[in-house]
């Protein structure tokens, strides 16, 4: 393995540090464990969750797209 591609990996790792986005934005129900405000009919709790389900997958997507080969 050569230096560039070294550096390469190592700066592809870093991208890893996003999939952490979601865990904290879910790790402390307190913040999030209300009903107001609602969006649609629906209380926060269940939207706010809902909303990150789509974020998680756009950030795995996006680290993915970051951290392959090419």
């Amino acid at each position: 393995m050569n230096e560039s591609a070294s550096n390469r990996k190592k700066t592809s790792r870093g991208w890893y540090w996003l999939l952490l986005v979601p865990f904290i934005g879910t790790l402390w129900p307190p913040f999030f464990a209300s009903e107001t405000p609602t969006l649609g009919g629906f209380p926060f709790f269940y939207w706010y969750l809902f909303l990150w389900v789509i974020i998680s997958a756009l950030l795995t997507f996006f680290v993915y797209w970051m951290t392959r080969d090419r």
